[in-house]
């Protein structure tokens, strides 16, 4: 039987550096994010995911790697990783960490080694002696980045940055990478890691196309889930893929490619519909989200580590979402996303924010969830890019949200210490014995979310509950059955159920403001309210592997 795990798993993304400091030197640690274990043990989560934290010149948040074989020496060592692993497997955690394989640091040793002529690794970037005419074109940062090549002045030749100049193209194409890449992999799964989340897939693969002229690039995701199984077989690989779906096949194979993608179209859809307060956006693409692999499956988030990309709207669309969340243009970023935290976009509104969490969790797929959302944290749009989002957890009232003991301006970021979402207000501490508070909310979907097995593998049915601002899905499994309901609008809302649905045999799961009918079969949901039922159904199959 296959252990499948991650088609029901629920994802908490940690950012070390930010979740907390155990040494007071006002950066994050492995040491402080092990004692802070027992708070991602009881949201419910089943899963870590890591963002960089190996060795790095720290330019782009780690993913400028400079040593794929080590802990970044602010942040422990290997020794403290591993005992935050074990630590996290004694709780039922798995440890998921990002596979930063696309590009390294210009810093790293292997590029030095390469600019300087190397034989062994003279070959391991992605040269050229002239630079291309189309250079400017496919820059990942528009307004930040202005070239995708850059003339290094010791090799005296161009070398290709899919992202910033300091981030050099590792070139996958050389059998010896890809060697080196499974070595990597083959470390840290036997420290304890039960996967990866692979940065910028389609540009590795891109790259691996364009050198290889006629070979199928998507052959290499099969080569790495191979290797993959053979060292650990439960082991995944969860993609960052802003893929159309029209290719979701070409990524995931027979089953046999990468195991999970991140569903950027439908996060984008769910900004849509949650900007116009309508279901119609989600509904729709749903109803023509393609079918996958049994074993294969879809990630949902609400945020992230990154902008919010809208890039796969239309203009008007993408507008729309603008005008809705980020009107400011220091909201904005890159052309295309927005760098705010959940909870500002939605006013604070934690009726709005529990219905948003509720979506996602209800939408097929597994949960990812940004650290400090489920405390509802905000943004600091003085910082830089990206890094607005990345602010030090906020764990108490006490100086810098207790996330570290040092001075405020030595903190490695200022924690979010002013307006309605500062730490005084906003934490851990204030909200964890309030059965009221976001916290305690967000821990019951997840309950929930982990108690309806259905979603993690059906797919859902969309039903017309009538009113247009009220999402309705269906999810049927091994004779079981979960409707959820949500209504995405700021005003009341009633969804009329079909005839179909055993609507008096249901149980509920959970609710936020509704008021059902029985003998109309019909629901009064107030504005933001959602409800989950669960129910038998003689029409669902059996898979042949549930792990």
């Amino acid at each position: 039987m296959l252990n499948l795990w991650y088609k029901n798993a629920v994802i908490y993304c940690v950012d070390v550096e930010t979740f907390q400091d155990s040494d007071g030197d006002g950066i994050g640690d492995f040491k402080g994010l092990t004692g802070r274990l027992d708070h991602i043990e009881a949201l419910g989560a089943t899963c870590i995911w890591l963002l960089p934290f190996y060795p790095s010149p720290n330019r782009d948040n780690g993913y400028d790697v400079a040593d794929y074989y080590n802990v970044d020496p602010r942040y422990g060592t290997l020794g403290d990783f591993v005992e935050f692993t074990h630590a996290a497997h004694e709780r039922g955690l798995r440890v998921l960490v990002d596979l930063v394989v696309n590009h390294s640091s210009i810093d790293h040793p292997w590029f030095q080694a390469s600019r300087a002529g190397d034989p062994k690794y003279r070959d391991w970037y992605v040269w050229r002696k002239d630079k291309p005419e189309d250079a400017e074109k496919g820059v990942i940062f528009p307004g930040v980045q202005k070239t995708t090549w850059t003339r290094d002045t010791k090799r005296k030749e161009y070398y290709f940055h899919r992202f910033y100049e300091h981030q050099a193209d590792l070139n996958i194409a050389s059998p010896e990478v890809r060697e080196e890449i499974e070595r990597i992999m083959g470390f840290w799964l036997a420290l304890g890691v039960s996967g990866f989340r692979m940065d910028a897939v389609p540009f590795m693969l891109e790259d691996l196309s364009s050198a290889h002229s006629g070979w199928e690039p998507h052959r290499y995701l099969s080569q790495l889930q191979t290797f993959l199984s053979w060292r650990r077989a439960e082991a995944i690989l969860l993609a960052e893929a802003n893929i159309p779906m029209d290719e979701a096949g070409d990524y995931f194979g027979t089953g046999d490619r990468l195991h999970v993608i991140f569903n950027f179209p439908l996060n984008q859809q769910m900004f849509l519909a949650f900007a116009r307060g309508e279901a119609g956006p989600v509904s729709d693409f749903l109803k023509a989200l393609p079918e996958i692999p049994a074993i294969a499956q879809w990630a949902t988030f609400l945020r992230n580590h990154d902008e919010i990309d809208l890039g796969r709207l239309e203009t008007q669309e993408k507008e729309e979402v603008f005008a809705a969340f980020g009107p400011d243009e220091d909201m904005q970023l890159y052309d295309r996303g927005l760098r705010r935290r959940l909870a500002p976009m939605l006013g604070g509104d934690e009726r709005r924010l529990a219905m948003a969490f509720s979506v996602m969790l209800a939408l097929p797929g597994t949960p990812v969830i940004w650290y400090g959302d489920e405390i509802g944290m905000g943004e600091d749009l003085s910082l830089p890019e990206r890094h607005s989002v990345r602010t030090p957890m906020q764990w108490s009232a006490a100086e810098n949200g207790a996330f570290s003991s040092a001075r405020a301006k030595d903190c490695v970021r200022p924690v979010v210490a002013k307006g309605p979402f500062a730490f005084p207000h906003v934490n851990v501490a204030r909200q964890k014995l309030d059965p009221l508070s976001l916290l305690s909310q967000v821990r019951r979907l997840i309950r929930a979310r982990r108690e309806a097995r259905e979603i993690g593998w059906a797919r859902p049915e969309v039903l017309k509950a009538g009113d247009g601002s009220v999402l309705a899905l269906v999810s049927r499994w091994r004779g079981g059955g979960v409707l959820t309901l949500h209504n995405l609008a700021d005003r009341p809302a009633l969804a009329h159920l079909p005839e179909g649905l055993p609507f008096a045999a249901m149980s509920p799961l959970l609710r936020q403001g509704v008021h059902i009918d029985a003998k109309e079969r019909t629901l009064r949901l107030d504005a933001y309210g959602f409800e989950w039922f669960r129910f038998e159904d003689g029409s669902g199959t059996r898979d042949e592997d549930e792990g």
